[in-house]
């Protein structure tokens, strides 16, 4: 993975992981990291996000490579060190994935940084499966995982429209705040105590928005709901992962413009909180 260049402690980074071997229905979003790049620095747009900060011009945030994954190597291990490393340089990291199974090492590294960490999830389904096929890494379990081990101390779910006795029991069991999108009235402003990363699933999206992702799943937000919530929730943004574009299923690089504007917004916010 390559250095930063002039970044200093207390900036945002924003580094690929362009993984997908924990996808349960298709491959594809390991593609995706260099396509947000692309639709985030296309010229068809401009570097100005929504609240006027010119990203162009800001010198407080860099784009990384990907990082570089071996097959012979343990992933999350890997994935783990490597936030891990940023993060002790002060960084707030900003992950594109990737599946979502890529949230559970990155996590686990901000834990030893941010004791009172939460979690705002954005996405279709829960991903609190014990297992899925066979595998408790894929990223349908991703949340069982990081909340079996005590990593946060709250998680809340947006968006969900696949709930399921079994993830509603694990819901239970964990704690975990579901807002469903049929009760998506119900949103209010979230707020939180504490830091926050936020974890967001590309198919929280109806599809009409973001046909680019391998689980097609109508009845979900809009890009502007999804917009609002990321500028309206309470709470330190110190972190974030964008996941699940699969350009392989995208229509004109549609999906790759959404997910590259929601970067630039978060990166926005970031920003915008660093110079409070």
């Amino acid at each position: 993975m390559a250095r930063e260049k002039g970044i200093k402690g207390g900036d945002i980074t924003v580094v690929g992981i362009p993984f997908d071997k924990n996808s349960s229905y298709l491959r594809g979003p390991a593609l995706a990291p260099k396509r947000i790049r692309e639709a985030l620095f296309c010229e068809s747009s401009n570097m100005w996000t929504e609240d006027l900060i010119d990203l162009g011009e800001f010198s407080g945030w860099e784009v990384l490579d990907d990082m570089r994954l071996s097959s012979q190597e343990n992933v999350f291990e890997l994935i783990e060190n490597e936030i891990r490393q940023l993060l002790k340089r002060r960084l707030r990291v900003i992950s594109l994935g990737g599946d979502h199974s890529i949230t559970y090492p990155i996590i686990r590294a901000y834990r030893e940084g941010y004791q009172n960490l939460n979690i705002l999830h954005l996405d279709a389904h829960p991903d609190l499966y014990d297992e899925r096929d066979g595998n408790q890494y894929s990223h349908a379990c991703t949340f069982a995982r990081i909340l079996e081990e005590n990593i946060v101390i709250r998680l809340v779910q947006v968006g969900i429209r696949t709930m399921n006795g079994h993830q509603y029991e694990q819901a239970k069991r964990f704690g975990v705040e579901v807002i469903e999108m049929k009760n998506i009235g119900k949103i209010g402003q979230i707020k939180f105590d504490g830091p926050v990363y936020l974890s967001l699933d590309l198919d929280c999206l109806d599809p009409a928005y973001a046909p680019g992702v391998s689980h097609h799943e109508p009845g979900g937000m809009s890009t502007r709901e999804v917009l609002g919530i990321i500028r309206n929730f309470k709470g330190r943004l110190v972190g974030a992962d964008i996941v699940e574009y699969n350009p392989e299923r995208d229509l004109h690089g549609m999906t790759g413009m959404v997910a590259g504007k929601i970067l630039k917004e978060i990166i926005g916010r970031m920003l915008g909180e660093a110079s409070r």
